[in-house]
Protein backbone atom coordinates (compact mmCIF):
# COMPACT_ATOMS: atom_id res chain seq x y z
CA UNK A 1 0.00 0.00 0.00
CA UNK A 2 3.16 2.31 1.20
CA UNK A 3 4.84 1.15 -2.37
CA UNK A 4 1.58 2.41 -4.28
CA UNK A 5 1.44 5.91 -3.16
CA UNK A 6 4.92 6.69 -2.91
CA UNK A 7 4.98 5.38 -6.92
CA UNK A 8 1.77 7.44 -7.20
CA UNK A 9 3.87 10.14 -5.86
CA UNK A 10 7.01 10.09 -8.41
CA UNK A 11 4.65 9.54 -11.71
CA UNK A 12 2.95 12.99 -10.38
CA UNK A 13 6.27 14.34 -9.62
CA UNK A 14 7.88 13.43 -13.29
CA UNK A 15 4.20 13.93 -14.94
CA UNK A 16 4.80 17.92 -13.29
CA UNK A 17 8.33 17.90 -14.30
CA UNK A 18 8.14 17.04 -17.40
CA UNK A 19 5.24 19.60 -18.44
CA UNK A 20 7.07 21.79 -17.17
CA UNK A 21 10.01 21.12 -19.16
CA UNK A 22 7.80 20.99 -22.44
CA UNK A 23 6.03 24.11 -21.87
CA UNK A 24 9.48 25.68 -21.20
CA UNK A 25 10.76 24.39 -24.83
CA UNK A 26 7.67 25.53 -26.67
CA UNK A 27 7.75 29.06 -24.73
CA UNK A 28 9.71 30.81 -27.71
CA UNK A 29 7.11 30.10 -29.84
CA UNK A 30 3.97 30.13 -27.70
CA UNK A 31 2.64 33.50 -30.19
CA UNK A 32 2.39 30.86 -33.09
CA UNK A 33 1.34 28.32 -31.41
CA UNK A 34 -1.75 30.39 -29.94
CA UNK A 35 -2.64 31.68 -33.43
CA UNK A 36 -2.42 28.45 -35.06
CA UNK A 37 -4.95 27.31 -32.38
CA UNK A 38 -7.01 30.34 -33.00
CA UNK A 39 -7.19 30.03 -36.94
CA UNK A 40 -7.55 26.68 -36.62
CA UNK A 41 -10.85 27.07 -34.45
CA UNK A 42 -11.86 30.27 -36.58
CA UNK A 43 -11.80 28.27 -39.99
CA UNK A 44 -12.71 24.44 -38.40
CA UNK A 45 -16.40 25.68 -39.80
CA UNK A 46 -15.18 25.67 -43.61
CA UNK A 47 -12.98 22.76 -43.28
CA UNK A 48 -15.68 20.46 -41.60
CA UNK A 49 -17.52 21.82 -45.02
CA UNK A 50 -14.63 20.58 -47.17
CA UNK A 51 -14.52 17.35 -45.32
CA UNK A 52 -17.92 16.67 -46.26
CA UNK A 53 -17.41 17.17 -49.77
CA UNK A 54 -14.28 15.20 -49.82
CA UNK A 55 -14.27 12.81 -46.57
CA UNK A 56 -11.52 10.86 -48.51
CA UNK A 57 -9.38 13.89 -48.91
CA UNK A 58 -8.37 15.07 -45.38
CA UNK A 59 -4.59 16.14 -46.41
CA UNK A 60 -6.35 18.12 -49.57
CA UNK A 61 -9.07 19.36 -47.65
CA UNK A 62 -6.64 21.17 -44.93
CA UNK A 63 -4.14 22.64 -47.41
CA UNK A 64 -7.15 24.55 -49.27
CA UNK A 65 -8.60 25.41 -46.08
CA UNK A 66 -4.93 26.76 -45.11
CA UNK A 67 -4.93 28.54 -48.82
CA UNK A 68 -8.24 29.99 -47.96
CA UNK A 69 -6.77 31.43 -44.73
CA UNK A 70 -3.86 32.71 -46.37
CA UNK A 71 -5.88 34.71 -49.15
CA UNK A 72 -8.38 36.03 -46.64
CA UNK A 73 -6.38 37.02 -44.09
CA UNK A 74 -2.31 37.34 -45.04
CA UNK A 75 -2.74 38.64 -48.54
CA UNK A 76 -4.54 41.94 -47.86
CA UNK A 77 -2.86 42.60 -44.67
CA UNK A 78 0.41 42.33 -47.41
CA UNK A 79 -1.27 45.14 -49.64
CA UNK A 80 -2.10 47.21 -46.87
CA UNK A 81 1.54 47.38 -45.11
CA UNK A 82 3.10 48.20 -48.18
CA UNK A 83 0.72 51.26 -48.55
CA UNK A 84 1.64 52.14 -44.83
CA UNK A 85 5.57 52.07 -45.52
CA UNK A 86 4.73 54.44 -48.35
CA UNK A 87 3.20 56.74 -46.50
CA UNK A 88 5.27 56.87 -43.77
CA UNK A 89 8.13 57.15 -45.75
CA UNK A 90 6.29 60.57 -47.45
CA UNK A 91 5.22 62.03 -43.96
CA UNK A 92 8.79 61.39 -42.74
CA UNK A 93 10.11 63.39 -45.59
CA UNK A 94 7.79 66.19 -45.27
CA UNK A 95 9.30 66.38 -41.74
CA UNK A 96 12.62 65.97 -42.92
CA UNK A 97 12.59 68.93 -45.54
CA UNK A 98 10.60 71.59 -43.14
CA UNK A 99 7.33 71.42 -45.05
CA UNK A 100 5.44 69.27 -42.41
CA UNK A 101 6.59 71.37 -39.07
CA UNK A 102 4.04 70.53 -35.70
CA UNK A 103 5.85 73.05 -33.47
CA UNK A 104 3.95 75.48 -36.19
CA UNK A 105 0.57 73.51 -35.75
CA UNK A 106 1.11 73.98 -31.93
CA UNK A 107 1.30 77.34 -32.12
CA UNK A 108 -1.86 78.09 -34.32
CA UNK A 109 -3.53 76.04 -31.95
CA UNK A 110 -2.18 77.66 -28.67
CA UNK A 111 -3.10 80.90 -29.88
CA UNK A 112 -6.46 80.05 -30.78
CA UNK A 113 -7.12 78.61 -26.96
CA UNK A 114 -9.46 80.10 -24.80
CA UNK A 115 -8.61 82.30 -21.27
CA UNK A 116 -9.19 79.64 -19.42
CA UNK A 117 -7.29 77.42 -20.92
CA UNK A 118 -4.49 79.55 -20.29
CA UNK A 119 -4.89 79.39 -16.59
CA UNK A 120 -4.95 75.87 -16.07
CA UNK A 121 -1.78 75.88 -18.28
CA UNK A 122 -0.35 78.21 -15.95
CA UNK A 123 -1.21 76.20 -13.05
CA UNK A 124 1.09 73.65 -14.39
CA UNK A 125 3.75 75.60 -14.69
CA UNK A 126 3.58 75.69 -18.74
CA UNK A 127 2.57 79.69 -19.12
CA UNK A 128 4.01 80.03 -22.65
CA UNK A 129 4.40 78.28 -25.82
CA UNK A 130 7.88 78.11 -26.12
CA UNK A 131 7.55 75.77 -22.55
CA UNK A 132 4.86 74.04 -24.06
CA UNK A 133 6.72 73.32 -26.70
CA UNK A 134 9.74 72.15 -25.07
CA UNK A 135 7.79 69.76 -23.22
CA UNK A 136 6.38 68.43 -26.45
CA UNK A 137 9.63 68.11 -27.97
CA UNK A 138 10.83 66.49 -25.18
CA UNK A 139 7.87 64.18 -25.33
CA UNK A 140 8.55 63.96 -29.21
CA UNK A 141 12.50 63.23 -28.73
CA UNK A 142 12.18 60.67 -25.96
CA UNK A 143 9.02 58.95 -28.68
CA UNK A 144 11.11 59.19 -30.97
CA UNK A 145 13.70 57.16 -29.20
CA UNK A 146 12.04 54.52 -28.33
CA UNK A 147 10.06 54.21 -31.88
CA UNK A 148 13.35 53.50 -33.42
CA UNK A 149 14.32 51.27 -30.73
CA UNK A 150 11.57 49.38 -31.27
CA UNK A 151 12.14 49.70 -35.15
CA UNK A 152 15.61 48.24 -34.84
CA UNK A 153 14.01 45.37 -32.64
CA UNK A 154 11.96 44.32 -35.34
CA UNK A 155 14.32 44.50 -37.84
CA UNK A 156 16.58 42.04 -35.92
CA UNK A 157 13.87 39.71 -35.51
CA UNK A 158 13.06 39.74 -38.81
CA UNK A 159 14.21 36.15 -39.01
CA UNK A 160 12.49 35.24 -36.17
CA UNK A 161 9.26 36.58 -37.07
CA UNK A 162 9.53 34.72 -40.43
CA UNK A 163 10.02 31.71 -38.08
CA UNK A 164 7.35 31.88 -36.29
CA UNK A 165 5.40 32.39 -39.21
CA UNK A 166 5.83 29.26 -40.95
CA UNK A 167 5.79 27.69 -37.34
CA UNK A 168 2.49 28.92 -37.08
CA UNK A 169 1.26 27.77 -40.78
CA UNK A 170 2.68 24.46 -39.99
CA UNK A 171 1.35 23.77 -36.67
CA UNK A 172 -2.40 25.19 -38.56
CA UNK A 173 -2.12 22.84 -41.15
CA UNK A 174 -1.97 19.65 -38.39
CA UNK A 175 -4.28 21.46 -36.54
CA UNK A 176 -6.92 21.67 -39.24
CA UNK A 177 -6.23 17.84 -39.99
CA UNK A 178 -6.23 16.25 -36.86
CA UNK A 179 -7.26 19.21 -34.56
CA UNK A 180 -10.68 16.95 -33.73
CA UNK A 181 -8.61 13.97 -32.40
CA UNK A 182 -6.69 16.23 -30.61
CA UNK A 183 -9.45 18.02 -28.96
CA UNK A 184 -10.78 14.78 -27.99
CA UNK A 185 -8.06 13.86 -26.14
CA UNK A 186 -7.87 17.05 -24.24
CA UNK A 187 -10.66 16.62 -23.37
CA UNK A 188 -10.24 13.04 -22.01
CA UNK A 189 -7.48 14.18 -20.34
CA UNK A 190 -8.95 16.85 -18.20
CA UNK A 191 -10.26 15.51 -15.17
CA UNK A 192 -13.76 17.03 -14.82
CA UNK A 193 -16.98 15.74 -15.08
CA UNK A 194 -17.96 15.19 -19.20
CA UNK A 195 -20.63 18.10 -18.83
CA UNK A 196 -18.41 20.67 -17.31
CA UNK A 197 -15.30 19.92 -19.46
CA UNK A 198 -17.70 20.25 -22.41
CA UNK A 199 -19.17 23.59 -21.06
CA UNK A 200 -15.57 24.94 -20.70
CA UNK A 201 -14.55 23.73 -23.80
CA UNK A 202 -17.59 25.29 -25.80
CA UNK A 203 -16.74 28.65 -23.85
CA UNK A 204 -13.24 28.76 -25.14
CA UNK A 205 -13.86 28.38 -28.42
CA UNK A 206 -17.02 30.50 -28.61
CA UNK A 207 -15.05 33.08 -26.88
CA UNK A 208 -12.32 32.68 -29.59
CA UNK A 209 -14.46 33.54 -32.18
CA UNK A 210 -16.24 36.18 -30.98
CA UNK A 211 -13.32 37.92 -29.82
CA UNK A 212 -11.42 37.68 -32.85
CA UNK A 213 -14.30 37.94 -35.46
CA UNK A 214 -15.67 40.74 -33.54
CA UNK A 215 -12.78 42.96 -32.90
CA UNK A 216 -11.54 42.44 -36.59
CA UNK A 217 -15.38 43.68 -37.60
CA UNK A 218 -14.89 46.24 -35.79
CA UNK A 219 -11.08 47.45 -36.74
CA UNK A 220 -11.47 47.47 -40.08
CA UNK A 221 -14.97 49.30 -39.68
CA UNK A 222 -13.52 52.08 -37.58
CA UNK A 223 -10.11 51.66 -39.88
CA UNK A 224 -12.17 52.14 -43.37
CA UNK A 225 -13.93 55.19 -42.40
CA UNK A 226 -11.45 57.39 -40.59
CA UNK A 227 -9.29 56.30 -43.70
CA UNK A 228 -12.16 57.81 -46.11
CA UNK A 229 -13.31 60.39 -44.14
CA UNK A 230 -9.66 61.63 -43.58
CA UNK A 231 -9.01 61.01 -47.51
CA UNK A 232 -11.90 63.42 -48.13
CA UNK A 233 -10.55 66.05 -46.21
CA UNK A 234 -7.42 66.21 -48.09
CA UNK A 235 -5.15 64.55 -45.28
CA UNK A 236 -2.17 63.32 -45.68
CA UNK A 237 -1.22 59.26 -45.10
CA UNK A 238 -5.35 58.47 -44.91
CA UNK A 239 -4.09 55.03 -45.12
CA UNK A 240 -1.81 55.64 -42.66
CA UNK A 241 -3.76 56.74 -40.25
CA UNK A 242 -6.65 54.46 -40.65
CA UNK A 243 -4.39 51.46 -40.49
CA UNK A 244 -3.47 53.55 -36.68
CA UNK A 245 -7.49 53.97 -36.27
CA UNK A 246 -7.86 49.87 -36.61
CA UNK A 247 -5.15 49.12 -34.44
CA UNK A 248 -6.15 51.46 -31.36
CA UNK A 249 -9.71 50.63 -31.94
CA UNK A 250 -8.79 47.09 -30.44
CA UNK A 251 -9.00 49.72 -27.41
CA UNK A 252 -12.78 49.52 -26.85
CA UNK A 253 -14.26 52.86 -25.88
CA UNK A 254 -11.49 55.53 -26.61
CA UNK A 255 -9.10 53.81 -29.31
CA UNK A 256 -9.82 55.59 -32.69
CA UNK A 257 -10.61 58.86 -31.11
CA UNK A 258 -7.06 59.44 -30.40
CA UNK A 259 -6.18 59.86 -34.04
CA UNK A 260 -9.22 61.62 -35.21
CA UNK A 261 -9.89 63.44 -32.09
CA UNK A 262 -6.42 65.66 -32.00
CA UNK A 263 -6.96 66.06 -36.24
CA UNK A 264 -10.72 67.65 -35.16
CA UNK A 265 -9.68 69.72 -32.31
CA UNK A 266 -6.58 71.46 -34.28
CA UNK A 267 -9.14 72.27 -37.13
CA UNK A 268 -11.49 73.83 -34.47
CA UNK A 269 -8.73 75.80 -33.28
CA UNK A 270 -7.16 77.03 -36.37
CA UNK A 271 -10.37 78.63 -37.90
CA UNK A 272 -11.10 75.80 -40.20
CA UNK A 273 -14.62 75.23 -38.59
CA UNK A 274 -16.30 73.47 -41.43
CA UNK A 275 -13.64 70.61 -41.12
CA UNK A 276 -13.14 70.18 -37.76
CA UNK A 277 -17.47 70.19 -37.07
CA UNK A 278 -17.30 67.45 -40.06
CA UNK A 279 -14.63 65.50 -38.35
CA UNK A 280 -16.20 65.69 -34.94
CA UNK A 281 -19.65 65.08 -35.73
CA UNK A 282 -17.96 62.43 -38.37
CA UNK A 283 -16.23 60.60 -35.84
CA UNK A 284 -19.03 60.62 -32.66
CA UNK A 285 -21.67 59.56 -34.74
CA UNK A 286 -19.95 57.50 -37.44
CA UNK A 287 -16.67 55.91 -36.53
CA UNK A 288 -17.79 55.85 -32.43
CA UNK A 289 -21.39 54.38 -33.36
CA UNK A 290 -19.30 51.10 -35.33
CA UNK A 291 -18.00 50.95 -31.69
CA UNK A 292 -20.97 51.08 -29.94
CA UNK A 293 -23.06 48.87 -32.06
CA UNK A 294 -21.19 46.45 -33.45
CA UNK A 295 -18.40 45.35 -30.68
CA UNK A 296 -21.60 44.71 -27.97
CA UNK A 297 -23.62 42.35 -30.84
CA UNK A 298 -20.40 40.59 -32.16
CA UNK A 299 -17.92 40.58 -28.88
CA UNK A 300 -20.78 40.66 -25.83
CA UNK A 301 -23.42 38.49 -27.42
CA UNK A 302 -21.73 35.42 -28.08
CA UNK A 303 -19.67 35.51 -25.14
CA UNK A 304 -22.19 36.64 -22.48
CA UNK A 305 -19.88 39.06 -21.04
CA UNK A 306 -21.22 42.50 -19.71
CA UNK A 307 -19.87 44.80 -21.67
CA UNK A 308 -17.53 46.37 -18.84
CA UNK A 309 -15.83 42.85 -18.34
CA UNK A 310 -14.87 43.26 -22.06
CA UNK A 311 -13.37 46.56 -21.91
CA UNK A 312 -11.40 45.62 -18.41
CA UNK A 313 -10.18 42.19 -20.06
CA UNK A 314 -9.12 43.51 -23.10
CA UNK A 315 -6.87 46.31 -21.85
CA UNK A 316 -5.60 44.05 -18.98
CA UNK A 317 -4.81 41.60 -21.87
CA UNK A 318 -3.20 43.72 -23.98
CA UNK A 319 -1.13 45.34 -20.53
CA UNK A 320 0.28 41.64 -19.97
CA UNK A 321 0.12 39.70 -23.68
CA UNK A 322 0.54 42.90 -26.14
CA UNK A 323 -1.48 42.49 -28.96
CA UNK A 324 -2.46 39.39 -28.39
CA UNK A 325 -4.05 40.02 -25.44
CA UNK A 326 -7.19 41.36 -26.82
CA UNK A 327 -8.28 37.45 -26.99
CA UNK A 328 -6.11 36.14 -24.30
CA UNK A 329 -7.93 38.58 -22.25
CA UNK A 330 -11.95 37.97 -22.94
CA UNK A 331 -11.04 34.02 -23.35
CA UNK A 332 -9.44 34.40 -19.45
CA UNK A 333 -12.20 36.21 -18.45
CA UNK A 334 -15.15 34.12 -19.81
CA UNK A 335 -12.98 30.85 -18.60
CA UNK A 336 -12.97 32.47 -14.96
CA UNK A 337 -16.55 32.64 -15.21
CA UNK A 338 -17.63 29.82 -16.28
CA UNK A 339 -15.22 27.90 -13.74
CA UNK A 340 -17.21 29.87 -10.87
CA UNK A 341 -20.46 29.16 -12.18
CA UNK A 342 -19.64 25.51 -12.18
CA UNK A 343 -18.61 25.50 -8.65
CA UNK A 344 -21.23 27.64 -7.34
CA UNK A 345 -23.76 24.96 -8.95
CA UNK A 346 -21.66 22.27 -7.73
CA UNK A 347 -21.96 23.67 -4.37
CA UNK A 348 -25.53 24.79 -4.08
CA UNK A 349 -26.44 20.95 -5.28
CA UNK A 350 -24.20 19.38 -2.88
CA UNK A 351 -26.14 21.43 0.04
CA UNK A 352 -29.32 20.71 -1.31
CA UNK A 353 -28.27 16.36 -1.71
CA UNK A 354 -26.64 16.68 2.02
CA UNK A 355 -28.84 15.00 4.27
CA UNK A 356 -29.96 16.38 7.31
CA UNK A 357 -28.09 15.55 10.96
CA UNK A 358 -29.50 14.02 13.77
CA UNK A 359 -30.29 16.02 16.51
Amino acid sequence: MRSTSAAQRAFFILLAGVTIGFAAILWPFMGAIFWAVVLAILFQPLNRRLRLRWPKHLNLTSMATLLICLVIAVFPLVLISISVVQETTAIYARMVSGQLDFGAYFQQIYAALPSWVGEILERMHLTSPEAIQEKLSTLATEAGKLIAGKAVELGGNTLGFAVSFCIMLYLLYFFLRDGQQLAHRIRDTIPLLPIHKEELIQKFATVIRATVKGNLVVAAAQGALGGMIFMVLGIQGAVLWGVLMAFLSLLPAVGASLIWGPVSIYYLATGAITKGVVLTLYGILVIGLVDNLLRPLLVGKDTKLPDYVVLISTLGGMALFGLTGFVIGPVIAALFIASWDIYSFSAERRSVEKPPQKS
